[in-house]
């Protein structure tokens, strides 16, 4: 059985990325969004929340950004399909329980099924969520697969909207 992958966190972050689990490749690698087709590292450099395109082998040095990783599931799965209700429940209560402890500015939940799951509304739009389940800004980015039928500039338009909350401090 594949290990989860570990969290790059610290306190105070200015960003906090939460993905729905490791993929296989993740797992295999040990790195978050290793999956060659995954487009977060190029998405992070075109909106600008990054000076230069980091792959997934240096995902550690997010952290001197202010920027931390972690998944809402930690087992690996195939496809986000696997993961059962249970686990989504105990990860929703382990990661309000990580957002308590390391406090993060902001929340960008990579996929609007991650934050469906974790704030148990069916209705979620892109961007900074106006009902909050923790005391941080919650966001609302598109997931980074390769399966996202959104075209790229759509989506980096939504992450650049990261850039300019991390700016102001969260607020608008």
């Amino acid at each position: 059985m594949l290990e989860p992958i570990p969290d790059h966190l610290t306190k105070n972050l200015k960003l906090l990325f939460v993905g729905f689990n490791p993929s296989i490749r993740s797992a295999e690698t040990g790195h978050h969004y290793a999956n060659p087709n995954n487009r977060f590292w190029k998405i992070l450099y075109q909106s600008g929340l990054t000076p230069k395109q980091l792959t997934a082998d240096q995902d550690h040095d997010l952290l001197q950004y202010g920027y931390g990783l972690t998944n809402i599931v930690e087992r690996p799965t195939k496809e986000a399909a696997e993961i059962t209700k249970q686990e989504y429940q105990q990860g929703r209560l382990a990661l309000i329980e990580k957002i308590a402890t390391y406090n993060p500015q902001i929340v960008c939940f990579v996929g609007k099924g991650v934050y469906q799951q974790f704030s148990k509304r069916k209705q979620v739009s892109w961007g900074k969520q106006e009902q909050t389940v923790t005391d941080a800004v919650e966001f609302v980015a598109p997931s980074s697969s390769g399966l996202v039928r959104m075209k790229m500039e759509d989506i980096v338009a939504i992450y650049k909207q990261l850039t300019d909350l991390i700016n102001t401090n969260g607020r608008e």
